[in-house]
């Protein structure tokens, strides 16, 4: 009962770790990608231009730029109204930087007040190629006694799927010409800069160093850090409730040493009679448990890594894709949360092991003898 206790409790940890680290990678790469590595943006009422990306492209080679104009907006069809996000794009540029867009527009060229939205915003409004779908500004336009709304019919030509349905009902795409003519932005100015880059966490201390007083960087891992901070402390309170189920196993290591001991009190002493030290002793109880919680935690990982194997690459368990991101079961287990793992139940199995070990040198051996 005690091997089979370790056995299940290390199979466990290491399938829910896995599980954890799967969805948190799937989760992060969507981000990633929607979101983009670092984003460039103007902290006071001047806009961004041509020159400040001059200036990072200069500096930075080896990252690749996108500007952008965006605007929240409210789409109209028929009598349907509901809230988004227009982004203006130089595509040639967006595609090099985002996966997601890339894949929808495949071989597609979009024309001035062409729009690309997100699946969901397309199934909502029962959008079909070459639909025409109303925008409504924030912008307003003068009359004579008051503001109203700008307001441009733009053609649908297609859409893309995140995989979350927080930017698939908000987020949609068109040309920069297109948004910059609704809203009257001068040729060359945008409202930010979106940058793709391998290592953000480096370079985002290297662009800091560099950009002007008026320029503000942010990655995007901080604009989700609540986010990833929740995933972060719902993994390490469930590898601590995991961990707990070494532990109870290991209490039957030691009640099954303990009772070993206490029936083998005759053995023990006569042994001690014969002249065997304690520390003889001891290894031997010692080695006993360590024998046991040791061939679970092999057979765990053995079972363990077995498991994770055949969820991945069988689809015993399907996903609903517009909750969890993916239809399939994400499984990823780190190396840092494998070496946890062991070194974990190797200090609970051996803690266990020397108790009873320990008691077993304490044996009163004339009593014993003489009684027994």
């Amino acid at each position: 009962m005690a091997f089979l206790g370790v056995c299940v409790g290390v199979m466990v940890l290491i399938v829910a770790m896995a599980i954890m680290n799967g969805f948190d990678k799937e989760f992060e790469s969507k981000l990633f990608t929607m979101n983009y590595p670092l984003s460039i943006y103007s902290r006071t009422f001047k806009k961004i231009d041509n020159e400040d990306l001059i200036f990072l492209k200069k500096n930075f080679p080896n990252l690749r730029y996108s500007p952008y104009i965006s605007s929240q907006v409210i789409t109209k069809k028929g009598d349907r109204l509901e809230g988004g996000l227009l982004f203006g794009v130089n595509f040639q540029d967006e595609v090099k930087i985002n996966s997601v867009l890339k894949k929808a527009l495949k071989q597609k060229k979009l024309g001035r007040y062409d729009i690309i939205v997100g699946k969901a915003i397309k199934d909502r409004n029962f959008l079909e190629d070459g639909d025409k779908l109303t925008l409504i500004f924030t912008a307003s336009d003068p009359t004579g006694f008051s503001l109203i709304p700008k307001m441009k019919r733009f053609t649908y030509k297609g859409y893309f799927e995140s995989g979350l349905i927080a930017y698939d009902k908000v987020y949609m795409y068109t040309t920069l010409d297109s948004i910059r003519r609704v809203l009257r932005y001068k040729k060359g100015v945008y409202d930010g800069i979106h940058i793709y880059s391998n290592s953000p966490f480096d370079d985002i201390k290297k662009i800091k160093k560099v950009l002007p007083p008026r320029l503000g960087v942010v990655g995007w891992w901080q604009m989700n850090g609540n986010f990833f901070s929740a995933l972060k402390l719902e993994k390490r309170s469930l590898f601590i409730v995991l961990m707990l189920i070494i532990l109870i196993a290991s209490l039957n290591i030691i009640s099954s040493l303990l009772m070993t001991v206490m029936s083998r009190r005759k053995e023990i002493a006569l042994l001690f009679s014969l002249g065997a030290t304690a520390k003889e002793i001891k290894r031997t109880f010692f080695l006993l448990g360590s024998i046991i919680g040791g061939g679970g935690i092999i057979a765990g990982v053995a079972l363990g890594l077995l498991s994770i194997y055949i969820l991945g690459s069988f689809d015993l368990i399907s996903l609903p894709a517009d909750v969890y991101g993916t239809a399939k079961l994400p499984l990823d287990l780190s190396l840092v949360d494998f070496s946890l793992i062991l070194i974990g139940s190797i200090a609970i199995v051996l803690f266990s092991s020397y108790y009873p070990s320990y008691k077993a040198t304490k044996i009163n051996v004339l009593d014993t003898l003489r009684n027994e």
